[in-house]
């Protein structure tokens, strides 16, 4: 195939060219952290990931690095806001305060509820009485799903202006994993959760537009996933720190007829750290499941 010069800058190499940049993923262990991982990795960039396990952050080191220090694992509870600011300084110290991109990944579910009742005194014991529907549950998925996204964000938001005066042309981002269960009307049995990633779309709103409004260079987006393998959704993960599950299980659930692939996540990765004009948005990437939803 003919080249021309005059396309060069449109190649894949040099939009999605991560080289010299440096990536901060929480719960970057398994699931969608670690997709995002390796895209971001394998781009050229420098990815520090967190977790609470020492071992799962480590056999992702042991795997998928490319070249000594590619991949630095820092065990760190974003539950924590002691250990936020410890995150901070160790990132601050290492890379002289700059950190490029931040991808608040990481998460929990909760317990399901029955919703399907024959009587407002059923679904009020379904919803009220049931050991399953708790304030501790709440709180904990808040704690983590919203809480841990606006401390995380707002704590390093100095490294990532640093960024932006450090590479000409280049934005501090902030990529905050959400769920298209915070879009859709249905509770899916979980309400704790999903209004817990509601929040976390508005949070990413919110957050975009206040840093935005004091004049500084940070982009901050969500992608709200489908379907996607992980500890969550398939409950447990191989030595691969991979995750499964069966392509038939959402055949007729999902307008794509499957579950998303790690290179359907790792392409929306890169997007939304490569491109400079987005700002505030939240993204689903979900092959068509809202579409099915209706919302």
């Amino acid at each position: 195939m003919a080249s021309n010069n005059a396309n060069a800058h449109f190649s894949r190499d040099k939009l999605f060219d991560l080289s010299g940049h440096v990536a901060l993923i929480t719960g970057g262990g398994s699931g969608i952290g670690l997709m995002a991982t390796q895209a971001l990795v394998a781009n050229g960039a420098k990815v520090y990931i967190t977790g609470r396990t020492q071992e799962k952050l480590a056999k992702v080191v042991e795997q998928y690095s490319q070249g000594q220090d590619s991949i630095i694992p820092l065990t760190c509870d974003v539950g924590s806001k002691e250990d936020i600011a410890k995150l901070v300084k160790e990132i601050e110290q290492r890379e002289s305060g700059s950190l490029c991109i931040l991808i608040n990944n990481a998460g929990i579910s909760t317990s399901t509820v029955s919703v399907e009742s024959e009587s407002a005194e059923e679904m009020k014991s379904n919803l009220f009485d049931t050991k399953n529907a708790t304030f501790e549950e709440w709180r904990e998925s808040y704690n983590t799903n919203v809480a841990s996204l606006y401390f995380t964000t707002a704590a390093f938001l100095p490294l990532l202006q640093k960024s932006s005066e450090k590479h000409p042309g280049w934005s501090g981002t902030v990529i905050n994993i959400s769920s298209i269960s915070g879009m859709i009307k249905s509770s899916q049995h979980h309400f704790a959760y999903n209004a817990s990633k509601g929040a976390a779309i508005h949070l990413t709103r919110m957050l975009a537009s206040e840093v935005a409004g004091q004049g500084l260079k940070i982009r901050i987006n969500s992608i709200a996933p489908g379907v996607f393998p992980s500890e969550m959704t398939a409950g447990e993960s191989g030595g691969d720190q991979k995750s499964h599950i069966p392509k038939e299980k959402y055949a007729e659930k999902v307008p794509a007829a499957r579950p998303g692939k790690d290179e359907d996540m790792a392409q929306a990765v890169l997007f939304f750290a490569a491109n400079q004009y987005l700002n505030g948005q939240t993204v689903a990437v979900d092959g068509g499941y809202t579409l099915a939803a209706g919302l």
